[in-house]
This record gives structure tokens, C-alpha cells and sequence, in this order.
């Protein structure tokens, strides 16, 4: 009988339900972990399943019994993989049950602020309409994707499918190397990706090589103004850099669905950048559609079961 304890489960919505294991187990819900309360929780567990529990290096060697960290995500940045890997412990994620979702939630983003949608709705709710004296008004630029350079940072399945839906609008679709690498195949020098998009869109993860990776220098380099997306990962956009390239104008807008801390604090600059108009801020939900939440409660009884069989299905380490 395996003990199985899922830290955050309130992190799918209601009525996602994941399919139990075919083994003998006894499988925990918490809604949500505080930092102080994941020992006493996970004590005596065989498997944990987090979503973004953080498992530390502490945690791990305080845990005799775990065997499996399951994320119930594709991201792993908070799970320590060196500490589990030492103790022995296997770590899994969920891959590719967003490679619909979050592409979509990118063009979303990127249209909402391309065509000026929310600041349009709100001037008519405000009457603008009817005091402009004309049958349409301009107050707010738009720009048509076709014909516009999209620059991708990260190559995986979601950067690529982001690539199709660009190419499907008509976009200049390119693929930027490694900040700092030489140039290789089917990718441009990173800082040139910088100065010549319209649209810049993030799909790389979180570490240590990515934290910061926009940053003042980086905004400085971007000569076309571009619409800045991430839906990847809180961190890999420097917030406050991101605040003075608006400010700037070294930018033209924003569509953020991931911050730093999540939920960010009411005084953060991730909060006064939401208050802008050219700036959309999501709740981290570019991945949570129906759709996709089905598939990823259906890998994890997978990968569970995988496991338990000694197979190493999403294995991480």
C-alpha cells in the first residue's frame, strides 16, 4: 500500500478529477501547503504530488520514506532535482498537455494588446462612443500580426506551436539562440531577435541561467518596440526593468500570465503594471483550460503507475 499525499490539489479546478492509480495505495488531498506544514504532511509518504509546493533539499532529506516527487506540471524550478537525485528519490512532471492552451493564451495576450481590445471596450463603456462624433474613434494604435517579425526564446513543443499559429497570421516567424552563444541553424543571435521583433514571446524555463534574462540591457536592445509576452515563467522577466521600459517607451506593451511570487504582492511592479492599459496581467492560467487539465490528471495516474511498474515514463533525474 503506497502512500500518496498531493500538496496543492486545489490547484486544478473543480471537477478535475485525477483517475486513481491501479495499485494499492492511499492517496491524501491538501487544497494547499503552507511552507511550514509540508513535513508534517508528507511524513511517512511514498509519493508526493506538488503542482508548486516548493520540495527543498530540507524537505527531501527529512522525508526517509519518499521514493517519488510527482509535479503536476511541466515546470520543475521548484523542486530541488540535485537534492532528490542524491537521496535517491525519482522526480516526474506532465509534459505537453498544454501545447494547445498556452499557445492560444500567448495570441490571446498578443492580439487583446495588438488590436487594443480592453482599452477600446473600456472607452465605450465610458462613453467615448458617443461623444466622438464620428461612427468609429482612434484613440488607441492598432497593428495587424501579418507581416510582423515574432521572436521566440525557446525552441520546445509550446515555442513551436506558437511558431505555427505566427506563421498561420502571417508573422516572420525566428527562433532566438542562447544569450550570448555563437549563432547556429535555425536560429538567430539572441540579441538580434531583440532589436528586430514586433512580438517577443517567451517559452524557456526557469534556472539559474534564464532568472533576469530580459533586463535593462536587454529592453534597451529593442530598436521595433515590441509587445513583450510570457507565459513561461515568473523571474525570466526582470518586473521593475519591464516597468521602466514602459515607461521609456522602449516597449509598446506588455501580456504577462506568470509572475514572482505568485500571487504578486499589492505593491509590487508587477501590480502597477497591470493598472496600465497597453498591459495585460493573467492569474497564471495560460495552461489551466478544461481541455488541458483533463490530459494532465490523466498523465499523472500514468506516471504513477509507470513508476510503480519501474518504468521511467516524464522521469526528470
Amino acid at each position: 500500500m503506497l502512500n500518496i499525499v498531493f500538496l496543492d490539489a486545489a490547484t486544478l479546478a473543480e471537477g478535475i478529477k485525477i483517475p486513481a492509480p491501479e495499485f494499492p495505495h492511499l492517496w491524501t488531498n491538501y487544497p494547499s501547503t503552507a511552507p511550514d506544514q509540508i513535513r508534517a504532511r508528507c511524513a511517512g509518504a511514498d509519493i508526493v504530488v506538488t503542482n508548486k509546493v516548493r520540495i527543498d533539499a530540507e524537505i527531501i532529506a527529512a522525508l526517509p520514506d519518499l521514493r517519488l516527487i510527482a509535479g503536476a506540471a511541466t515546470g520543475y524550478d521548484h523542486i530541488d532535482l540535485a537534492a532528490a537525485r542524491e537521496k535517491g528519490v525519482a522526480v516526474t512532471n506532465i509534459r505537453d498537455y498544454s501545447i494547445h492552451t498556452v499557445p492560444e493564451h500567448v495570441f490571446a495576450l498578443t492580439l487583446s494588446l495588438s488590436r487594443r481590445v480592453f482599452a477600446y471596450a473600456q472607452a465605450v463603456r465610458d462613453g467615448r462612443w458617443q461623444s466622438c462624433g464620428q461612427f468609429a474613434f482612434h484613440d488607441f494604435p492598432i497593428f495587424d500580426l501579418h507581416g510582423k517579425r515574432l521572436g521566440l526564446i525557446g525552441s520546445g513543443g509550446l515555442g513551436s506551436r506558437v511558431a505555427a499559429l505566427g506563421r498561420a497570421f502571417g508573422m516572420d516567424v525566428v527562433f532566438a539562440g542562447r544569450k550570448g552563444a555563437a549563432a547556429r541553424d535555425g536560429f538567430l543571435p539572441f540579441d538580434e531577435v531583440l532589436a528586430t521583433s514586433d512580438v517577443l514571446s517567451l517559452h524557456c524555463p526557469l534556472n539559474p541561467e534564464t532568472v533576469n534574462l530580459l533586463s535593462d540591457r536587454e529592453f534597451a536592445l529593442m530598436a521595433k518596440k515590441p509587445l513583450i509576452i510570457n507565459t513561461a515563467r515568473g523571474g525570466i522577466v526582470d518586473e521593475e526593468a519591464l516597468e521602466r521600459a514602459l515607461e521609456q517607451g522602449l516597449v509598446s506593451g506588455a501580456g504577462i500570465d506568470v509572475t514572482r511570487p505568485e500571487p504578486p504582492p499589492a505593491d509590487s511592479a508587477i501590480m502597477r503594471l497591470a493598472q496600465r492599459d497597453n498591459v495585460l496581467v493573467t492569474p497564471h492560467v495560460g495552461w489551466a483550460s478544461f481541455e488541458a487539465q483533463q490530459i494532465l490528471a490523466a498523465q499523472l495516474k500514468d506516471v504513477l503507475e509507470a513508476f510503480v511498474a519501474g518504468q521511467r515514463l516524464n522521469r526528470l533525474n
